[in-house]
């Protein structure tokens, strides 16, 4: 667990290269429900093996993608992954923490948090930091298979207490949007695959 929360060395390595095969199916549905333009500038924070970057870039295909990850090890397998994006001026990826974005308020139309939030060290603190760099009628996009809810009921309480792994329910994680000032909420579920969408606007 500590490496899907942080991966490093050749162990994270590995487990970066699953994340970018296993997340693919929660990934692709999570972004049907997401309103992507053209020429959007996009934050994907926790960017992890980049796949979810290089997906973005294609539908902003006018637009700039911009991956954050705190771990060494996920923003070279990212870099890497898309490489020839980065080599476009399309795609930037760098290492940061969500508790600390560096970057000036009002800066992109879209923020993607896909199978990361619920690692974050202060999810209600660090929403707000996401919220300050959305510009204003911007979204936010959580998407993620674990949550408190649905299939996963009966691990949540347990991973959380173990693990410190954040085990939110649907109205908890809208909850989450509108205290750090996202309004226009949408809370999707697929309640058989255990996924979340969660969407707001600035």
């Amino acid at each position: 667990m500590n490496q899907c929360k942080k991966p490093s060395g050749l162990l994270g390595k590995f487990v970066l290269w699953t994340m970018n095969k296993r997340h693919g199916g929660v990934t692709d549905w999570g972004l049907t429900h997401v309103d992507i333009g053209q020429s959007d500038v996009i934050l994907d924070v926790g960017c992890g093996g980049g796949r979810t970057v290089g997906k973005l870039a294609a539908r902003a295909s006018a637009g700039r993608v911009v991956g954050i990850d705190y771990s060494g090890e996920s923003v070279r397998a990212s870099q890497r992954e898309n490489a020839e994006l980065i080599g476009r001026g399309r795609v930037a990826i760098e290492q940061a923490s969500v508790s600390l974005l560096p970057f000036p308020d009002d800066t992109f139309d879209l923020v993607t948090a896909i199978e990361t939030h619920f690692w974050w060290p202060n999810l209600p603190q660090d929403m707000v930091e996401v919220h300050r760099v959305v510009k204003p009628g911007g979204r936010i996009a959580i998407i993620a298979e674990f949550y408190n809810g649905g299939k996963h009921t009966k691990y949540a309480g347990r991973l959380s207490g173990v693990v410190g792994i954040a085990s939110l329910t649907l109205d908890e994680h809208r909850a989450l949007l509108e205290r750090a000032g996202f309004s226009t909420l949408e809370i999707i579920e697929e309640p058989a695959r255990g996924w979340l969408c969660a969407l707001g606007t600035k």
